[in-house]
């Protein structure tokens, strides 16, 4: 069964997927955010294009671990998400995701504009591995 990982941000959503078998987690794609409607619709989409069986999204805690302005908004993204699908729903601590985002794609070559392009779908694959690793 495969898996969505999700680093919602308020202008980009990083789009992460597993294999079909759920062990290897690959970046998909980097979504723009328009109107809320067509977020909630292009991320529907693909997930019924995929036949994605869970959801997981990365939740952004401060470093001290409490919640921040980010945060209520990616719970308020999550429960809206909820009242559209019946899959089950991960959230993810994703501290740091973006910074290992960035490392990995340096590390891979990619010159500035490359690794900014793909830094939300790179992110989105760390939190999908976050989450594999627990289960």
């Amino acid at each position: 069964m495969k898996t969505i990982g999700i680093d919602f941000g308020t202008k980009r959503i990083g789009i992460a997927m597993t294999d079909a078998e759920g062990i290897l987690a690959y970046p998909f794609k980097v979504m723009i955010k328009t109107t809320r409607d067509a977020m909630f619709a292009e991320l529907l989409e693909i997930i019924e294009t995929e036949k994605v069986g869970e959801i997981v999204i990365g939740l952004p805690l401060s470093l001290s671990g409490e919640d921040t302005l980010t945060t209520r908004q990616v719970r308020n993204f999550a429960a809206s998400m909820g009242r559209r699908t019946d899959l089950p729903i991960h959230l993810v601590d994703e501290r740091l995701s973006s910074v290992a985002a960035e490392y990995e794609l340096k590390e891979a070559g990619l010159w500035n504009k490359k690794r900014k392009k793909n830094l939300d779908s790179q992110a989105a694959k760390i939190i999908l591995e976050t989450w594999q690793a627990r289960v």
